[in-house]
């Protein structure tokens, strides 16, 4: 990779002094670039900064990027304009990667909100000055905000890439944590679930006064994490008070937690080593202390 550039430097000065590119692949159409002059003109200088590189072996000074704008001021009869300027040396190449750079990594407007922004202008000039096409302003008239709300959310998407040993495991677990769930035909046809998912948020957003539906997914997970106790329907006979199936159950789903206090775990730990200790309960099955707190210890419960 080529080596850092030195930070530009804010120089002010006469923009017809600077030196265009003579091919550039950034095209401003006819109607945009005149709303750009009037802008400029209205406002009585630039409001964005062009890129120039200062030849130190010719003495020039090259636009690599913001040509249109300094053409505009021009046009505009500005006789000062800032800019950045870069003095290191640079080879054609990265020359080129600079410009292209700057034109292409520009970002992209959120439709949602560039509509809500738009629809805030109430000034046919100020609407003018903005230099949204016909295009544009079309594509915002079909735009639903409260659909879209969601679209500048940040995320990433993460793959869980299995070998052979751990996909084993893997189903193994997944198999194991269908068992803690009641029958249902629609575990594994997800799609039947799609409506009942979209009422479950719309729901919540309504109660919270929420428009983001991920924080309004999140209100449920955390509804979900208060109710861990009514998971024992999954496994527990309530009325014979005796489990309706075999196989494990979650821990979490008996005290309706998944953490408790420290000093609290702490004299638990305690207690199961005692019992331990003590030949009541196997080292390497310390969850049968619950037997024994439960005055079970002398049944029989292995399958």
């Amino acid at each position: 990779m080529t080596e850092k550039l030195s930070p530009p430097a804010y120089v002010e000065g006469d923009p017809r002094e600077l030196t265009l590119l003579d091919l550039n692949a950034r095209f401003l159409p006819h109607e945009q670039f005149r709303q750009l002059v009037e802008n400029i003109t209205q406002d009585g200088c630039l409001t964005s900064t062009p890129l120039v590189w200062h030849d130190a072996e010719s003495g020039a000074r090259i636009v690599l990027s913001g040509n249109h704008r300094t053409m505009a001021a021009i046009e505009a009869g500005l006789t000062r304009i800032g800019w950045l300027e870069i003095t290191d040396p640079l080879p054609r190449q990265r020359q080129i990667a600079l410009q292209l750079s700057h034109n292409a990594i520009s970002g992209q407007d959120d439709p949602a909100i560039l509509k809500e922004l738009y629809e805030e202008l109430e000034s046919v000039e100020w609407r003018q000055y903005t230099a949204l096409d016909d295009q544009v302003l079309n594509l915002l008239e079909k735009v639903d905000v409260e659909s879209l709300a969601e679209a500048n959310l940040d995320f990433a998407t993460i793959t869980i890439v299995f070998l052979p040993d751990e996909l084993k495991r893997a189903e193994a677990a997944l198999d194991e944590a269908k068992k803690t769930a009641t029958a249902d035909a629609r575990w594994g046809v997800a799609l039947t679930q799609y409506d009942d998912v979209l009422n479950a948020l719309e729901t919540t957003r309504d109660a919270y006064k929420i428009g983001n539906s991920a924080t309004a997914f999140g209100v449920i997970l955390a509804t979900f994490e208060r109710h861990l106790a009514e998971l024992t329907d999954g496994w527990y006979d309530a009325e014979a008070q005796t489990a309706s199936r075999k196989g494990t159950a979650p821990i979490e789903t008996i005290f309706g937690v998944r953490k408790i206090p420290t000093a609290v775990a702490a004299a638990v730990r305690k207690s199961i080593e005692d019992l331990i200790r003590a030949g009541d309960v196997p080292e390497g099955e310390p969850w049968r202390a619950l037997e024994v707190w439960a005055g079970a210890a002398g049944e029989d419960t292995t399958e």
